[in-house]
């Protein structure tokens, strides 16, 4: 179909989680409107395909705005208020309504009953078909010109004709370097520079060689650099260290692990529920009470057997060395290792392929009561594309679906 040939009301761009909310949402709440939806790439949905392992995290079971708003590092404050209009309990409901069940698991995060993010395409899919939204894919944003009285002429590389729009919503995701990204910074929206957000670490070192694949419930992790500790579990990997405890803490401290090119030194507290008193009064019931048995052949709870004989071997300590006979500065150098292991991060890697950046359109140009340009009549930012973003969890998406609710509804009242 030639786009140019009618004129639209909202024109979406971006055919991701946002912007498909956005979408059903604003069909929804309106009749006889001209919504359309224009995706760059060849496919849509990519990162609802590829979140939670396959099986979509679509949410977290976290139900009050204040708690929910203190896991995004960026954007904390502007979400408060957005959460008290739009959070995981309405998504839940939004959901179910249309045929979706979801379930909580353990830590909290929400995933269809399916297990499949194919479930949440289909919906996606079914939803727009059935409001007559029409999917234009491998159409991408070269231009937008303001017109005269309000609205927006948009241009796409392979089409002759510019699409005619009354508003215009980016739900692109991360605003890379393109022709959409010199159109609004020319409209007068300031752009923060994008950083990676969400990795792995890479970590070349001794103490972790061989053990691929060993994880550990719960650890703290800070950069060496600042006193602000992450907790959660921890998993060893070919090439260093990943699970949710060092994918917060890569959230948290982004920006400044980009200024470091990525290399910068952290430590691991391996037992976080002792503090130092408490591991020393743990060693001496040892020493009390299985003073015979070998240093190594006795791993701390939670520590694997294969974790802590790496670490017993690290810290110097020799394989027949016993818990009644073993020395002070051995036992303290043990305690240091448990406490505060240091480690260098030497790169990153990408947690399986779910990017996610900080940086995007500058908060204070939005207007988050209605998700607006502050510079732009007409114009209107979701999810990603603006600079903030969660932790893992869910809390990503759930961004995505308040963001694009407050949206929608503004557009559809306007």
């Amino acid at each position: 179909m030639n786009c140019g040939t009618r004129e639209l009301d909202l024109a979406i761009i971006g055919g991701g989680a946002s912007g498909f909310f956005t979408a059903l949402q604003y069909a929804e709440m309106t009749s006889g409107k001209r919504v359309a939806i224009f995706e760059k790439g060849a496919e849509v949905l990519q990162k609802v395909r590829i979140s939670g392992g396959g099986r979509c995290n679509v949410t977290h079971a976290c139900f009050d705005p204040r708690e929910l708003s203190n896991h995004y590092p960026r954007g904390a404050r502007e979400l408060l208020a957005a959460f008290h209009r739009w959070q995981p309990s309405d998504t839940v409901d939004w959901f179910q309504r249309h045929g979706v069940r979801l379930k909580v698991e353990a830590d909290g995060r929400m995933f269809p009953d399916t297990d499949s993010s194919e479930t949440i395409i289909r919906c996606f899919l079914d939803g727009a078909r059935a409001l007559g939204v029409p999917i234009h894919r491998k159409h991408a944003l070269t231009s937008i010109v303001p017109r005269d009285g309000g609205g927006f002429l948009l241009g796409f590389g392979h089409l002759t004709e510019r699409v005619g729009t009354r508003s215009l919503c980016i739900a692109t995701g991360s605003l890379k370097d393109s022709p959409l990204l010199q159109s609004l910074r020319e409209l007068g929206q300031s752009i923060e520079p994008l950083v990676p957000s969400l990795f792995a670490f890479n970590v070349n070192d001794p103490r972790i060689d061989g053990l691929a694949g060993v994880s550990h419930p719960r650890v703290a992790v800070r950069r060496e650099a600042s006193s602000r500790w992450q907790h959660g579990p921890l998993l060893i990997t070919h090439r260093g260290f990943s699970g949710p405890a060092i994918l917060r803490l890569s959230a948290w401290d982004a920006r400044e692990m980009a200024d470091a090119g990525h290399h910068f030194p952290f430590v691991i507290d391996w037992l976080p529920e002792l503090d130092a008193s408490a591991l020393a009064e743990r060693f001496a019931e040892i020493r009390r009470n299985q003073g015979a048995k070998l240093v190594r052949n006795t791993p701390l709870p939670p520590l694997s057997r294969r974790l802590w004989e790496r670490i017993v071997a690290c810290a110097g300590i020799d394989d027949q060395a016993v818990w009644g006979q073993l020395p002070k500065r051995e036992s303290r150098c043990l305690m240091d290792a448990l406490k505060q292991a240091r480690f260098e991060a030497t790169g990153k890697t990408t947690n399986k392929d779910e990017f996610v950046t900080c940086g995007g359109i500058e908060r204070k140009t939005i207007d988050f009561r209605r998700m607006a340009s502050r510079a732009t009549p007409g114009l209107y930012f979701v999810g990603e594309a603006v600079d903030m973003d969660g932790i893992t969890g869910g809390f990503n998406f759930q961004a995505a679906w308040t963001t694009a609710h407050i949206a929608a509804t503004a557009l559809a009242e306007g």
